[in-house]
């Protein structure tokens, strides 16, 4: 009682400081653009302590009430659900994973904070397991385990960090065993209600709901529809749906000492090699912030949040062609007044001899993709694996592929090209 009437007058006391300044306008102007140009559907919220001070939904069907597959936010929802059985004192960041599967490779040697740092070595149970074939299909948690079980580990426990889905599955069934009830009662008991997050939930149940947004991927310039996963099968590691203002008040109130204790905080925010324990990494030097991203077929989702000025962006997507990651930098330096440019997408008449240093062929040695790039009258054509991808220029040196929404940067000298697609951005090099 103590501390949910402390956290009342936390949220009273933040209620009468000053939110900060954010340019909606230029917000809006990103977004509309986005829209305008069939680059993204979902909906974005922003806060300042604690209180909604932008939101936008953008597509066809979208609302602020909206539900999305948050894919592997669901983490960070997780996590806390181990460091409020770690703040109770029955479970310690040291217990090892023997302790609850034996069976596993390597359990005597994996702990509790491996698994939450991504340092346990385990193989990813969504890798080399036939995953497209069984992705929207029910399977026991025995079946999971096997799939972790009966693979090698990638490495000994603790030797590096390599992001895994197999450690957040664990954890989750861990809580559980714990608990002695399944995870999504656990969740609504300790999180969800508790935070009055009346559009987040726990998906189990086959297709999409009442409610909630349906997946599209952009193909031969229109939207079709996805194939709904079996989120049960994600668990811990990426079962729940949730809306970026539900999103929102779940990180303000981590932040504000509602769920665990400081020093579980603290811990939780540790970054080695790229991971908290948790948490990603957000922003800069100057704004350090921590959060998580997510993914699963058709949506993806963010969700960052700023201790210093207490601000948190929230992003959900069910359909995105311009990459997430370049969408959410901008939001980045609008939120903190970084001078930013925010594309049109508006084609650009370039004259072709402007264009004759962008002929040649690229390649990378990280990923073996090689990509030839020609003139074809006036216009420019990148072919990558075989397939060739007319372009439209949006400048002397950025080129969009309209059907397939994919984007081709090239460097001023022309020795570098930069292919982004949704998931992904590949650097090459002039050969």
């Amino acid at each position: 009682m103590h501390q949910i009437t402390a956290f009342i007058a936390f949220l009273v006391f933040c209620s009468t400081l000053p939110a900060q300044a954010i340019d909606k306008s230029k917000l809006d102007l990103l977004f509309s653009s986005l829209e305008k140009n069939n680059l993204a559907e979902g909906s974005v919220a922003i806060s300042s302590y604690g209180r909604l001070v932008y939101q936008r939904s953008f597509g066809r069907d979208q609302n602020p009430q909206t539900e999305y597959r948050i894919g592997s936010t669901t983490k960070v929802f997780t996590a806390v659900l181990v460091y409020e059985l770690i703040d109770e004192g029955r479970l310690s960041l040291d217990d090892k994973l023997s302790k609850f599967f034996p069976h596993i490779p390597n359990a005597d040697r994996i702990t509790i904070v491996e698994l939450l740092g991504h340092r346990s070595g385990l193989p990813n149970y969504t890798d080399h397991t036939g995953f497209d074939d069984w992705k929207d299909k029910p399977k026991s948690h025995a079946e999971l385990l096997a799939m972790i079980q009966d693979h090698q580990p990638d490495f000994d426990p603790g030797a590096r960090a390599e992001y895994c889905n197999s450690n957040y599955l664990l954890l989750g069934y861990i809580v559980e065993q714990i608990e002695g009830e399944e995870y999504k009662t656990i969740l609504g008991k300790k999180i969800l209600r508790k935070a009055h997050l009346d559009h987040t939930y726990y998906g189990e149940k086959a297709g999409f709901q009442p409610g909630e947004a349906i997946s599209s991927i952009y193909q031969n310039g229109e939207w079709k529809p996805d194939r709904a996963v079996f989120l049960d099968d994600f668990s811990g590691a990426g079962a729940i749906i949730s809306t970026p203002q539900d999103m929102l008040t779940f990180i303000f109130c981590l932040f504000s000492g509602e769920f665990i204790s400081k020093g579980s905080l603290a811990q939780m925010s540790k970054i080695r090699d790229g991971f908290g324990q948790g948490f990603f990494p957000y922003g800069n030097a100057k704004h350090l912030g921590y959060g998580h991203n997510g993914k699963t077929e058709g949506f993806a989702a963010s969700l960052q949040y700023y201790p210093e000025s207490q601000l948190a962006i929230a992003y959900c997507t069910n359909g995105e062609v311009y990459p997430k990651a370049q969408i959410l930098d901008r939001v980045f330096d609008i939120c903190f007044e970084i001078p930013c440019d925010i594309p049109t997408f508006v084609p650009q008449n370039v004259d072709p001899t402007s264009m004759t240093n962008l002929i040649g062929s690229f390649s990378s040695a990280d990923n073996n993709i090689q990509a030839t790039s020609n003139l074809n009258g006036k216009n420019l054509i990148v072919t990558v694996k075989g397939h060739p991808f007319p372009l439209v220029a949006l400048s002397e040196r950025e080129f969009w592929n309209v059907p397939f929404g994919f984007f081709f940067d090239f460097s001023e000298t022309g020795d570098k090209l930069t292919v982004h697609d949704v998931d992904d951005i590949y650097e090459l090099r002039r050969n």
